[in-house]
């Protein structure tokens, strides 16, 4: 009778062990996750989980990067720690507030004006500790491989029918630009125009009126003058006649 082989599970303890070790270290990372996670969708919510990984240090921020086509006005929070406050950075955004109890993932959400028209977001994540140490969730899969550090991302369904993206937030919209001038605007301008230049021009029988003071006021003055010398010349024939009726005549 030949000898049964004896078993040897060695082999397959050591895979199932490695196996949940690579589970365990690939859950250790930021999760992102959206209902409403479609291209070009408005007012979509987008929650995170950064899990705490220290057991003697609670996380006291996040500093988000945001992913092309999503600017920092773009996005307000929805939900978050207690006493933590959204604070917007050139490129994205930080969410701070007391430190967290060691092992305390820190759950918080946003809400995003508008989803780009992309299939997947990425959104590069540094979660910093209140020792002082920080994890730096920013690395992109290349090759196909597993990064150790991997970067939340966020995979979208292509855009619904018909949706379009919004105008920049605090950009005129069209309502918002000029009418058009309306026909014969520009010959009523014209006329007031013309009607108040007249108004402000002396016309000619005022011209003439002024004139016509002017005339009057030398009349005046050539019979003041007449009357003066018509005095003095009756002054003169008056002494001329009482020179003659003098005793030397």
């Amino acid at each position: 009778m030949r000898p049964r082989t004896p078993l040897r599970p060695a082999a397959p303890v050591l895979a199932l062990a490695l196996v949940l070790g690579a589970a365990g270290a690939a859950a250790a990372h930021v999760e992102v996750g959206s209902p409403t996670a479609q291209a070009l969708a408005v007012d979509a919510e987008v929650s995170f989980s950064a899990e705490g990984e220290s057991s003697t240090a609670g996380i006291t921020d996040v500093k988000v990067v945001l992913p092309a086509g999503l600017a920092p006005g773009d996005v307000t929070l929805a939900q978050a720690p207690a006493g933590w406050a959204l604070t917007p950075t050139a490129d994205g955004y930080t969410l701070a507030g007391p430190a967290l109890a060691p092992g305390t993932a820190a759950d918080w959400s946003v809400k995003v004006r508008q989803l780009p028209d992309a299939a997947s977001l990425v959104f590069k994540t540094l979660v910093d500790y209140s020792d002082g140490h920080t994890d730096r969730w920013i690395e992109l899969p290349q090759g196909g491989t597993e990064p150790e550090h991997p970067a939340p991302t966020l995979a979208l369904r292509p855009a619904a029918a018909g949706a379009t993206p919004l105008a920049p937030a605090g950009s005129p919209s069209a309502t918002a630009s000029a009418p058009a001038t309306p026909a014969g605007t520009a010959t009523a301008t014209a006329t007031a125009a013309a009607t108040a230049t007249a108004a402000d021009s002396p016309s000619p029988a005022t011209t003439a009126a002024h004139d016509d003071g002017d005339g009057g006021g030398s009349t005046t003055a050539i019979v003041l003058g007449s009357v003066a010398g018509v005095a003095v010349l009756a002054a003169l024939t008056v002494l001329a006649l009482r020179r003659r009726k003098s005793p030397s005549d």
